[in-house]
């Protein structure tokens, strides 16, 4: 867009002489040429005068015009020309339709800046219309959107490690109901739980099961005596009974891992 001051000298310049170029939209009424011309038009209390672009290829017809008439640097009309084939993809067409190397020629801008815009496109959209504007360089949006780049790629490496470990806490993630960080912090509390949960099964388990294995055959269970038994440790039939599931359980987990 023009300055305040040129685009009132645009807008007094219609008032005098009336529109001489129609603004240019496409087939869904949206502006291919001519948005400094509608806000001259609104100042002045000109009624505006359209034309409908009739053509195949409506990015390309827009940068073509843009680049003809400014005095842009090589970042701006690389930054153009990445937005013009993104476009023309939005639009159904494929890549091929209107190659890198095409918009290279039409630009005279190498493929490898075209390239570095076509970076901040993805990775720093925000920065798109500042480059064009000519607020900020090309080469220091590039350099914004690699560090995005890196970031989101480091993000979707650990998310997928989150993922394998815990998918819950991924998906989560996924969600928004819980910030990468915040979802590791609790993968990590989940696993040290773990562990303190092994280390007392483990320790319970090797004061238990390895004296029982010592009782047998010793006749240590016919000198059993009620009235020496700890409180609230009585031995039952039914406790027996548990005993023994608990040692099949054991044999079955034991087995599988020696399976696995």
């Amino acid at each position: 867009m023009l300055d305040d001051d040129d685009l009132h000298a645009l807008a007094e310049d219609i008032k005098e002489l009336g529109q001489i170029h129609p603004i240019v939209l496409d087939e869904h009424g949206r502006i291919l040429d001519g948005r400094n011309r509608l806000a001259a038009c609104e100042i002045a209390g000109v009624e505006p005068q359209f034309t409908t672009y009739d053509g195949t290829d409506a990015a390309a017809y827009a940068l073509s015009v843009n680049i003809r008439r400014r005095n842009l640097t090589k970042g701006q009309l690389a930054m153009i020309a990445a937005k013009a084939g993104s476009l023309s993809e939005q639009q159904g067409r494929s890549p091929g339709e209107q190659p890198v190397r095409s918009l290279s020629e039409q630009t005279g801008v190498s493929l490898g800046r075209i390239g570095q815009a076509s970076t901040v496109l993805r990775h720093a959209p925000d920065l798109v219309e500042l480059v064009i504007s000519g607020a900020i360089g090309l080469t220091e949006a590039y350099k914004t959107a690699r560090e995005n780049k890196a970031q989101a790629d480091s993000a979707e490496s650990q998310l997928a490690r989150l993922r394998a470990e815990d998918p819950e806490l991924a998906d989560k993630v996924v969600d928004g109901e819980l910030t990468l960080p915040g979802a590791w912090a609790e993968r990590k509390e989940r696993a040290e739980e773990e562990v303190r949960q092994r280390r007392v099964a483990t320790t319970f388990l090797c004061e238990t099961v390895p004296p029982l294995a010592q009782a047998r055959g010793t006749g240590t269970a016919l000198l059993y005596d009620p009235q020496f038994m700890l409180t609230g440790r009585a031995i039952t039939a039914e406790v027996i009974d548990q005993a023994i599931e608990a040692l099949t359980e054991m044999a079955q987990a034991w087995r599988e891992r020696e399976a696995a």
